[in-house]
């Protein structure tokens, strides 16, 4: 099989496991039919996502990403996969263990390289390890750990996973680690349906969130700043390359160069077009800043991932990442908008927090017991922090009796 690299030796289960050097060394069907399998697909973990990543360069060797996805075969049929990563670094990761570094190196101890099992720069939660049954997942947690304990790897880490992957891990005696991402529901907990249009939304925000939200969306307007929206297809190539232009400044402005190059979005338009959403800001006739959004039609699922401005505009970015996007959510049936990782004023625009969970496995005894011991506290602390939130809900009380929806323009 072309781009087949280490190691294919049979499995008590009866699997054979490959260890492939890249994504385009598996048909992308077959890694698409296993996709399909799960519960909630994301389109982050489609082939083609993950070739671009590859073919592109940004997940590549020379970056700090050398490629070695696990496979488990039965004669010619994929039964079981995951993106795996040889890691010398920790960036892009988003679940951050640069602490666990620098005890390795204050040991005298080589942490990376690491093993790990992710999508690259991309924190959203989803399947990770795709699988035609629960047999196949566990075999596949084990030809994981397996690889690991053969490569002599520091540590093995599976990020951002869904509930059916962490359960194969804990099974397997691997740490779980907790982190919260803020997440959008259209429907307020105490609503039956969606809702109606963004004042429809408002409505179910306490007084003071109302009035902060309007008055941001107000600094834009009063700016003369507008907003157009272009889906798939209809993203022209000058789009694409005004978006970019944005995203790496924005980038560059903060020190940094950005993960993704011109090439990722390139193939993003050429072969998963259907999944992107761009808005972008004009001001007296000129396009100012611009946000990509991610979509996935069949779950209703939107995903806030990236965005740039050229000029700077008071709560341009609110406006850009959060409220045009939700309006558009709300117009066109989208269920649930995810924000992405960190961001606790995420909150007072009605993105909840939600739970999200990683496993980890660590080769060195001393050190794996020192670590189960801090993600207990850790875990502690994120139970607290969540306890501390829903405190701070910017949702109204419920009402008492059927709810009636009234607009009203101000508060």
């Amino acid at each position: 099989m072309k781009g087949q690299k280490v190691s294919a030796h049979q499995r008590a289960n009866d699997y054979v496991t490959r260890v492939l050097a890249s994504p385009t060394a598996i048909l992308a069907a077959a890694w698409n039919h296993l996709l399909a399998l799960e519960a909630d697909p994301s389109p982050f973990m489609r082939h083609g996502y993950l070739a671009a990543l590859h073919d592109s360069g940004c997940a590549q060797e020379h970056a700090g990403w050398q490629a070695q996805f696990i496979t488990l075969w039965r004669g010619d049929e994929l039964h079981a996969a995951c993106p795996m990563y040889l890691k010398n670094h920790s960036y892009g990761e988003y679940v951050f263990d640069w602490a666990w570094a620098n005890a390795y190196a204050q040991h005298g101890l080589d942490y990376y390289p690491k093993a790990l099992v992710a999508v690259p720069f991309t924190p959203v939660p989803g399947a990770r390890l795709l699988a035609r049954d629960p047999e196949a997942r566990a075999a596949l947690v084990r030809a994981l750990l397996q690889h690991a304990r053969d490569e002599d790897l520091s540590s093995l880490h599976l990020l951002f996973a869904h509930p059916q992957d962490i359960t194969a891990c804990e099974q397997n005696d691997m740490m779980l680690r907790h982190t919260v991402q803020f997440h959008w529901t259209n429907g307020a907990p105490a609503l039956s349906t969606p809702f109606t249009d963004f004042e429809h939304f408002l409505t179910s925000l306490q007084q003071e969130k109302r009035k902060k939200i309007r008055q941001e969306r107000r600094k834009v307007a009063d700016a003369g700043v507008t907003f157009q929206w272009s889906r798939g297809q209809d993203i022209t190539p000058a789009d694409w390359a005004f978006f970019y232009r944005c995203y790496e400044r924005t980038y560059l402005e903060h020190g940094n160069a950005p993960y993704l190059n011109r090439d990722f979005f390139q193939r993003m338009a050429h072969t998963m077009a259907d999944h992107w959403l761009l808005f972008v800001a004009e001001r007296a006739g000129r396009p100012i800043a611009s946000s990509l959004i991610a979509i996935d039609t069949d779950a209703r699922v939107a995903y806030g991932r990236y965005w740039g401005a050229l000029e700077r505009v008071d709560c341009l970015h609110f406006e850009a990442c959060y409220y045009q996007p939700l309006a558009w959510c709300i117009e066109h049936g989208f269920q649930r908008f995810e924000g992405g990782a960190q961001g606790e004023h995420k909150m007072a625009r009605a993105l909840l927090p939600v739970k999200t969970t990683s496993a980890h496995w660590l080769a060195h005894p001393s050190f794996a017991d020192a670590v189960e011991r801090f993600l207990e506290r850790e875990g502690a602390g994120i139970g607290q922090y969540l306890d501390d939130l829903a405190q701070r809900s910017p949702l109204r009380a419920p009402p008492h009796g059927p709810q009636t929806y009234i607009p009203h323009n101000s508060d």
